[in-house]
């Protein structure tokens, strides 16, 4: 019982359900493995109960919990339910004990000083449950000030009416928000405190201080407009004519200009950009990145850096020769039918971009470069100096020198102001062609162990564990992806300054974002290293804040958030993700009246907050799926978990049942191509406020992107788009596309 206690404390499960109304344990010594990994001793009884006893002091000492959150506007919601009954969870969670104020700060002892520090040099503060006290904000760093009072109201406060030139100056300063009940006289103690990352610290009467991080956030996310569809595309793989051998940030601009105006789409999404690991092979999956905080060069089109043009005759003859053997990685993958090599492009991109480095830049380029590197700081920093050893001496920190060469670190400095230069470009051509959202892009679920941004703070990492997935009905041996997860409580100690980190750059150029298994802003299952994922555990993250955090950086970029929530998910996280205005993913395939007859729902039956797509890259192209190939691919592969017979048989029972529904709506088809188009206008009869076309859909291409399950067996991450003969395409033959472009009118039309 110890144990279980102590487990709960610190927010790890000791039993999970596989189904509805299954229970597994966990075993004890997963427990005392994934308790060693937050630094806590349950090796032995004795230890047990030393860290019992630490942790309840340490709690009764505490005035505060490492962060706050701050719902704005109105009462908060209730407290997102915690899976597997962590404490502090649930409905029936104390709530504040005055409206709009967190728990922890209108729980404080009457007379306690709360000073809240913030984000932009000000400050406010009042005296908790002091009748007609008030605050008033003092001048920010730029040397604003603002009351926190109504115009003439008799406190004796400072009333000057300095402007805020804070990030947030939508600030309220109502009467009755949290210094006194409501009622007993007008206080804008709480209600000078804007949107923001603060700080608040306090001191009760007895003498006793607190501190804290206050996270202040709007209650939900920026809205979606009222429909849009857009065009799901792995980047790498849509390459053009001009592109070095795989897709890059100029193909995209202009697929997304030309999806804009010719086809009025309101967004592409792309898949994760991030940095990856060097190395031969690079693992090419774009789900196990070095880093997630910046995107990888690897992306940028070399003739549109600037200095291209300002080269010198002798500069220009090498880079003539450099674009030659780019062309022959291109003929490889377009003309020959080969695989995009993203390690030979990267070898030939890198020595361009050395020659390009080495020319002066303008004044005016120099200053933004300045600037960018101020902006960034030890962030990029620290990201640099990671690539510049890694490039030099392999990925294994073991193996480095104390220090990097300064013009290495430089160099990959520069390298990360061109891509964010390039992805800026590419979301302003989506913007100019009439795209309300432009780019969507996508947030991996973790990082490589050996990446740069577990190099940069391997504190907020748990030590030899691993992310992954329990077994379950469609996986008995459940799923270990080799991703370290963050601490819970790391997260919450630096204020979640990594996660908004990690957010702040995603969303610079960005109209919505995407969020790979949208479910770990909850819970995460940690493999011990060297375990199968079998022997595994949940362990709780601080929903409320990661949602607080994310809704705060996503209003402050006019971002929307999608939230990849497919699969075995809770009802309370689908309802806490809805209160916050994220969207979540309905895919065509699963969506069925799972608590009914099974049959697929009806499309007035489903959800109206979310993107509606009828596959993913981790799932068979439509044209596949229709046709049952995607049975005799696994088949080939040694997937398939049944008799080939009985697999193909369930397969035609399945798309013949959609294909019946498709009939009975009056989107009944004669061929494929058809087909797909009316999978499409099935998707256009849901209430989905965004309907994503999956682009080798409009293909009529029939393999997947990612097959899960293969490593070497299946070309993962490195096919280019192709049509349904496997020929591959061009960006221009793409566009050009008779079947694309009918799908992209069929849905401009029914939208």
């Amino acid at each position: 019982m110890g144990l279980a206690r102590l487990a709960a404390v610190h927010g790890v499960a000791t039993s999970y359900e596989p189904s509805e109304g299954v229970s597994v344990p966990v075993a004890d010594a997963t427990v005392v493995a994934v308790l060693a990994a937050l630094g806590v001793d349950a090796s032995t009884p004795a230890a047990v109960s030393a860290a019992l006893r630490a942790a309840g002091e340490e709690a009764a000492a505490r005035l505060l919990p490492a962060t706050l959150v701050w719902w704005r506007a109105g009462p908060p919601a209730p407290p997102v339910p915690l899976p597997d009954g962590v404490p502090g969870g649930g409905p029936d969670a104390p709530q504040p004990a005055v409206p709009g104020l967190p728990h922890a700060l209108a729980e404080l002892p009457p007379g306690t000083r709360i000073r809240v520090e913030l984000e932009d040099g000000g400050s406010a503060e009042w005296v908790a449950g002091a009748p007609g006290a008030h605050a008033s904000r003092g001048a920010s760093a730029r040397g604003s000030a603002h009351t926190g009072t109504r115009p003439g109201a008799d406190t004796g406060a400072d009333t000057g009416a300095g402007t805020d030139t804070g990030t947030d100056t939508d600030t309220e300063t109502g009467a009755g928000n949290g210094a006194v009940p409501p009622g007993d006289g007008p206080s804008g103690g709480p209600g000078a405190v804007p949107l923001g990352v603060h700080r608040v610290r306090v001191v009760t009467p007895d003498g006793r201080q607190g501190g804290a991080t206050l996270v202040v956030a709007p209650e939900r996310a920026p809205a979606p407009p009222e429909r849009a569809h857009g065009l799901l595309v792995q980047l790498y793989s849509l390459l053009s004519h001009r592109s070095w051998g795989m897709g890059d940030l100029g193909d995209l601009a202009e697929l997304a200009a030309w999806a804009g105006r010719t086809h009025g789409a309101g967004f592409v999404q792309v898949n994760p950009l991030h940095s990856a690991v060097p190395g031969r092979p690079t693992d090419p999956s774009p789900y196990r990145p070095s880093s997630r905080r910046f995107p990888d060069p690897v992306h940028l089109r070399v003739e549109d850096v600037p200095e291209y043009e300002q080269a010198g005759p002798e500069r220009r003859a090498v880079l003539a020769e450099l674009s030659a053997r780019a062309a022959v990685l291109r003929q490889e993958v377009l003309d020959k039918g080969g695989l995009i090599d993203r390690d030979a492009v990267w070898a030939v991109k890198a020595e361009a971009l050395r020659v390009l480095y080495a020319v002066p830049r303008a004044p005016v380029r120099e200053a933004e470069h300045r600037e960018f590197l101020a902006a960034q700081g030890r962030a990029l920093e620290d990201h640099a100096r990671w690539n510049a050893l890694a490039a030099a001496h392999g990925p294994d920190p073991a193996a480095w020198p104390d220090t990097a060469p300064e013009a290495e670190v430089a160099f990959h400095r520069w390298l990360a102001w061109l891509t964010d230069g390039q992805l800026a470009a590419a979301q302003r051509a989506a913007r100019e062609a009439g795209m309300p959202l432009g780019l969507v892009h996508d947030l991996a679920v973790g990082v490589h162990p050996e990446g740069s941004d577990v190099w940069a703070r391997p504190g907020a990492f748990a030590a030899g564990m691993s992310v992954g997935a329990p077994p379950d009905a469609f996986n008995a041996r459940g799923q270990d992806w080799g991703l370290p997860p963050w601490r819970p409580d790391a997260l919450a100690a630096s204020g979640y300054a990594p996660y908004r980190g990690l957010l702040r750059g995603l969303l610079r150029h960005a109209g919505a974002l995407r969020i790979d298994h949208v479910m770990g802003l909850f819970r995460l299952w940690w493999v011990p290293g060297g375990r199968p994922p079998t022997e595994g555990t949940y362990v709780s993250y601080d929903a409320e804040a990661m949602l607080a955090v994310l809704v705060l950086e996503a209003h402050r970029a006019g971002a929307v958030v999608i939230g990849e929530d497919l699969g075995t998910v809770e009802p309370s996280v689908r309802e806490a993700l809805a209160r916050r205005g994220v969207l979540g993913t309905s895919v065509l395939w699963f969506e069925r009246d799972w608590s009914g007859d099974g049959l697929p729902l009806a499309p007035e039956r489903w959800r109206a907050d979310c993107l509606a797509t009828a596959t993913t890259h981790d799932l068979p192209p439509t044209a596949a799926r229709l046709t049952g190939e995607h049975v005799e691919l696994r088949h080939r592969l040694g997937l398939l978990t049944r008799p080939l017979a009985e697999e193909r048989a369930a397969d035609r029972a399945e798309t013949a049942e959609w294909l019946a529904v498709l009939d009975r709506l009056g989107l009944g088809a004669d061929d494929e191509e058809a087909a797909v188009r009316a999978v499409y206008g099935f998707l256009l009869r849901t209430p989905a406020r965004l309907v994503g076309v999956w682009l080798p859909d409009g293909l009529g291409d029939r393999r997947p992107q990612n097959l899960p399950g293969t490593w070497d067996e299946y070309p993962n991450w490195r096919l280019p788009v192709a049509d349904a003969s496997g020929r591959p395409l061009a960006l221009e033959e793409v566009v050009a596309s008779p079947r694309l472009n009918a799908l992209m009118r069929a849905l401009r039309e029914g939208a």
